[in-house]
């Protein structure tokens, strides 16, 4: 081990800054992830209470670090089950962001190598009955999900498993509908569930103008690997979010530009890897990208 100071009993090496820069960032992540909830309240608290056991048990005071030791043992429990919510959205987060969540890591095996392509998706019959609601102020909330069924969030709402149609989305979403409150789940051309509950964004920079039905969209695109397409009740205006980034009063040929680009970006990324090397594109292909 190369030591860098060596200040009477501290010694101090490459290890020990690449260990206290990993901890800071982590913690420092972590404060991100709370920040502007009760929960920083807590977990401020809780460590502030662990500095004070470092500093006593270094200083040896025995009294003192076992009661705070035996505290301290469960306030690990305690602290699991008060920030169960945040300890999800962060595992959630590190799951959406890890390269092991990419479908065609695993495209080579054969219970995957037809999914998560968008390829059965009736695009026009999405885009047609997103402009109808919009042009009737019907507001809306429409999941798409390449990677996953989101069974979490479809078991919230009533179960469809049907196939897209611009008829079958305005009537769940007609507001005499008992399906129209919540949000539309689709998965490879399904229709997994209606009236789904979403998680609703928590962060304090958003506009005071975005209502629940926005909010719960970016909420939705910040925990998953999702794009969501909403229409304003109160305006009829159609957006489009993904990644926690809101793309708002967009018209029919941006709306469906953008659906295009997320259902097909594999396509698209392979079609330019191709390109790159020269390679000849598959007609299909590229009819495929172009509808």
């Amino acid at each position: 081990m190369i030591l860098l100071f060596n200040i009477g009993f501290l010694k101090i090496s490459w290890v020990d800054i690449i260990d206290i820069t990993l901890v800071s960032i982590l913690l420092y992540q972590v404060y991100k992830l709370m920040k502007g909830s009760v929960a920083v309240k807590i977990f401020l608290g809780f460590l502030s209470l662990y500095l004070i056991y470092l500093v006593v048990d270094a200083s040896g005071m025995e009294l003192v670090t076992t009661i705070l030791g035996q505290f301290m043992e469960v306030g690990v429990i305690a602290a699991i089950i008060l920030f169960q919510q945040e300890i999800r959205k962060f595992l959630l987060i590190i799951g959406k962001t890890t390269d092991l969540n990419r479908e065609y890591i695993f495209k080579g095996f054969l219970w995957k190598r037809n999914s998560g392509d968008g390829r059965n998706i009736n695009v026009n019959a999405m885009i047609e009955a997103v402009k109808a609601l919009g042009g009737s102020n019907t507001g809306a909330l429409i999941v798409l999900s390449k990677t996953s069924e989101l069974k979490f969030y479809a078991e919230s709402g009533d179960i469809i498993n049907a196939e897209v149609s611009k008829r079958l989305l305005l009537a769940i979403f007609n507001k005499y509908s008992p399906l129209h409150d919540g949000a539309v789940i689709i998965h490879q051309g399904i229709i997994k569930a209606a009236r789904c509950i979403l998680p609703v964004s928590e962060r304090d920079d958003l506009p005071a103008n975005l209502g629940l039905r926005h909010r719960a969209a970016i909420g939705m695109s910040e925990m998953t690997d999702t794009m969501v397409l909403v229409v304003s009740e109160e305006t009829g205006e159609m957006s489009v979010v993904r990644n926690g980034m809101i793309h708002k009063n967009l018209s029919t040929q941006e709306l469906r530009k953008k659906v295009n680009a997320y259902l097909f970006e594999d396509k698209a990324r392979r079609r330019r890897k191709a390109e790159s090397r020269d390679e000849s594109i598959p007609d299909l292909l590229i009819k495929e990208e172009e509808r």
